[in-house]
């Protein structure tokens, strides 16, 4: 089910977390993954991952079986998940790991959903490191980039713009443009 959103040297590691991963699924839904996908290029790669997962998270009870690339993969996994508590989670705990650039894609696609508070974490991990491979990996996908750029700020407009009454002072803004390397040129090149 993930497979193709990692490096094919992980497939292994992948297969493994896939199989621990609980069967039941959130409100018994019928299927554990979406049919919709996230694709991005990563190192001229074509890797793709579900867009949301159902399955339950049960990881605490696993975790300690898995090598630390091992749990990278889960949290990546589970930053997929249809619970915004899990995915939030999940980011949380890979952030505080030293990470290896592969799960950029999920860390980026995760910043243009509705959960603000991940927002909130996902700057406040970044803010003060080197984020120059966010950077290339954003422009690597320029078009999928500004398409998530666009969507963080319908969230803002839906659900924040109280909170935040200036769109330059909400931050999403700031980590897009201070982490991911967002500017309008950008948007020129795709």
């Amino acid at each position: 089910m993930f497979q193709h959103g990692f490096p094919e040297h992980l497939q292994d590691d992948v297969i493994k977390v896939s199989r621990l991963i609980a069967k039941k699924t959130y409100h018994h839904a019928a299927i554990d993954v979406s049919q919709d996908r996230v694709q991005y290029v990563q190192n001229n790669q074509v890797i793709w991952f579900p867009y949301r997962m159902y399955n339950v998270d049960k990881s605490d009870r696993i975790i300690d079986q898995l090598s630390l690339q091992q749990k990278m993969i889960l949290h990546c996994i589970y930053s997929r998940s249809c619970d915004g508590f899990v995915r939030q989670k999940h980011i949380d705990l890979l952030l505080q790991l030293d990470y290896e650039a592969w799960a950029i894609p999920y860390i980026v696609k995760v910043c243009d959903e509705y959960v603000v508070e991940i927002l909130e974490m996902t700057y406040e991990k970044l803010k003060n490191q080197d984020t120059k491979q966010f950077e290339n990996f954003c422009l690597e996908n320029v078009e999928a980039f500004c398409k998530s750029y666009n969507r963080m700020i319908s969230y803002w407009n839906e659900y924040y713009r109280d909170r935040y009454n200036q769109f330059h002072h909400y931050i999403g803004r700031k980590l897009f443009r201070e982490c991911f390397g967002y500017s309008r040129s950008l948007e020129r090149r795709k």
